[in-house]
């Protein structure tokens, strides 16, 4: 079999035309809709079936679509071990994150993760949530650290580490009109100016559900994508901001509720993600472990899941999930 033609598969398949997949292939139309004709002739089945301008997957073709990502995932895995065998580089490991999870984790870890794996370079790529699992699904990255609980996560595709888990938190300014204590109920905190990330941050995620279950509409005065621009907004007395514990606002100027809705924490579910369906290199799996050791011994309101604050320890093994 051609791996083109799978290659062409996959490409019309993820852009829904043969227009944009001969952009991303960088071959001509003609060219690409002959290996699409090629392939369905070698099958013997049709791939695609064209509703208005779009090409959709066949019951067929959607049942190929996986299997031919895994055979494209094992020729480029093949690649690049060859390469690194050829040249002597290190293997590399792609990993997709947040910027703010990127700003928040990774300059600490990077040292650890070099001494405790030398012979591997951690690529970091910066995408927003929404984008990781298609990223995924490519092969553009072989992890994602994101946020399992506010990201539909298909637990038939793709599997998790969990991480220790953060909080969302709310943080305002010391003259700030808040009564003492270090949790607010987000009914209360609905009545506050609120200094919002946009929509598509897996934290405001978390809190509009919470909103919704809570039945409440939050008074909202700023929406924006920078993390540290709310913060500061809320030190200088603007409003309360809503961030992901992650960040860690300074207690000595500004002060900070753990947001609950009947009594329990806005947990974030922070997670390791990859795609089933694809092979992942050996030593994916000691970066989850590193990662996960990393958190509770470097941000000290970490906790495994189901315990504690007071009961998370440094270097403590995560279990497994999905």
């Amino acid at each position: 079999m051609d791996l083109r033609r799978f290659r062409a598969f996959v490409a019309v398949a993820d852009q829904g035309t043969v227009s944009h997949a001969a952009e991303v292939l960088h071959v001509t139309q003609p060219a690409l809709s002959r290996q699409i004709t090629g392939l369905e002739r070698e099958l013997g089945f049709r791939l695609f079936a064209r509703v208005g301008r779009r090409l959709v997957l066949t019951e067929l073709g959607e049942q190929l679509l996986g299997e031919a990502r895994i055979l494209l995932s094992h020729v480029a895995a093949l690649g690049e071990r060859a390469q690194a065998l050829r040249t002597g580089e290190l293997e590399i490991l792609n990993v997709a994150a947040s910027a703010l999870t990127l700003e928040a984790l990774f300059p600490s870890f990077l040292r650890r993760y070099a001494e405790a794996i030398p012979d591997v370079r951690l690529n970091l790529m910066e995408a927003h949530a929404h984008q990781h699992l298609a990223m995924l699904e490519r092969g553009e990255a072989h992890l994602s650290v994101n946020v399992a609980n506010a990201v539909p996560v298909d637990p038939l595709r793709f599997a998790s580490y969990l991480l220790p888990q953060f909080h969302v938190l709310a943080a305002c300014a010391r003259s700030f009109d808040i009564a003492p204590g270090d949790t607010i109920d987000i009914r209360r905190l609905a009545e506050y100016p609120l200094l919002l990330s946009k929509a598509t941050n897996a934290t405001r995620s978390l809190f509009d559900a919470a909103c919704r279950i809570a039945h409440v509409r939050p008074n909202i005065r700023l929406e924006s994508d920078a993390a540290h621009a709310v913060l500061a907004l809320a030190e200088a007395g603007y409003g309360v901001a809503v961030v992901p514990s992650i960040l860690r606002p300074d207690h000595r100027i500004m002060r900070s509720f753990r947001v609950t809705h009947a009594r329990k924490s806005l947990d974030i579910d922070l997670a390791v993600i990859w795609d089933k369906r694809r092979t992942l290199p050996h030593y994916a799996r000691q970066f989850s472990e590193l990662l996960a050791d990393h958190i509770l011994v470097a941000f000290a309101g970490a906790r495994l899941h189901g315990t504690p604050a007071a009961a998370a320890r440094p270097g403590t093994g995560m279990a497994r999930a999905g």
